[in-house]
């Protein structure tokens, strides 16, 4: 049976928060715990009917729940500047970022509305621009931004040779590249934040290994049945052994996200064998992580691309 794993959040009350993915997940996780604790949670989602649906499975356990359903699609960057731009007029702070949300691996090369390899648009330059539209409400907030990052980030590299995966598409590799850019972005936020005195924490985090729906099927971007993968999460998950559950997964997020001692510039994830599960705990950011030179270059890259210019 799968181990129960808990942590303390502190209290919210008052705190503006927004997670991408929230309609899927441990992003609904974070999001139902962000809620308990008093927070309000903005959910940006691309499927309103789906994302009510998950707002009231959460007030069933969390009846006070403060939700916010906006309209958001990572892929297209003009939706994330219109969700911006009402987020702006709301004239509330924003305090807490979780850029959660991602895809996986879709067998086939698809793009973005904008035409970008569709990993590499929406796990990465999708929510660089959605720190750029809200860039004034963060600093504001003083807030913390947490990146969502994956195991598969261990090791590679940015292929700068052939961002949109054409030569030939491998999605594994588009997959890797669009972590480890949004990983080293996240982490020269801080740096470029420090610097700068923007006010803005930033640090990382990543699930380990859980049974949620990236290996899913997922008939709209060509998967049509589950992973031999993602089945054999499941069975190990639903067993305890090695990996986690989608309860479990969300923790280093809410740790990194909200935890007293958790700091910017740092990486949060399972602390079980190969750190594929087991209670979030601080970890060393993966090698290629680590290149200083290499996130400035992505820093660049990503705002020319996003259509974003941060302070310098």
């Amino acid at each position: 049976m799968a181990r129960t794993i808990e942590i303390d959040i502190p209290p919210l009350t008052g705190r503006r928060a927004v997670v991408t993915g929230a309609s899927d997940g441990m992003g609904t996780v974070i999001a139902a715990r962000l809620a308990q604790a008093g927070a309000e949670v903005v959910m940006p989602v691309r499927d309103r009917a789906k994302g009510a649906a998950v707002a009231d499975r959460i007030r069933s356990t969390v009846p006070d729940a403060r939700l916010v359903l906006r309209d958001l699609d990572l892929a297209s960057l003009d939706s994330v500047a219109a969700f911006g731009e009402g987020m702006q007029a709301d004239g509330q702070p924003v305090h807490i970022l979780i850029n959660n949300a991602g895809l996986m691996t879709p067998p086939e090369r698809r793009t973005t509305v904008d035409g970008f390899e569709l990993q590499w648009g929406t796990n990465h330059l999708g929510h660089v621009a959605l720190v750029g539209t809200l860039f004034s409400l963060l600093q504001e907030g003083r807030a913390r931004v947490t990146s969502q990052m994956s195991v598969v980030a261990r090791s590679g590299a940015i292929d700068w040779d052939d961002l949109g995966a054409e030569r030939p598409y491998r999605a594994q590799a588009a997959y890797r590249s669009s972590k480890i850019a949004l990983g080293l972005f996240g982490l020269e936020l801080h740096r470029r934040s420090a610097a700068a005195g923007w006010g803005i924490s930033s640090n990382l985090a990543h699930p380990g290994v859980a049974p949620t729906n990236l290996l899913a099927a997922q008939p709209g971007y060509g998967r049509a049945a589950d992973t031999g993968a993602v089945r054999m999460i499941r069975w190990l998950s639903a067993r305890g052994l090695l990996v986690g559950t989608p309860d479990t997964a969300a923790l280093p997020a809410l740790l990194a996200a909200t935890g007293p001692d958790a700091e910017g510039g740092r990486m949060y994830g399972p602390s079980g064998p190969g750190h594929l599960g087991g209670a979030p705990a601080e970890q060393t950011p993966y090698p290629p992580l680590r290149d200083v030179a290499e996130a400035a270059r992505v820093w660049e890259v990503s705002e020319q691309q996003a259509g974003i210019s941060l302070p310098v």
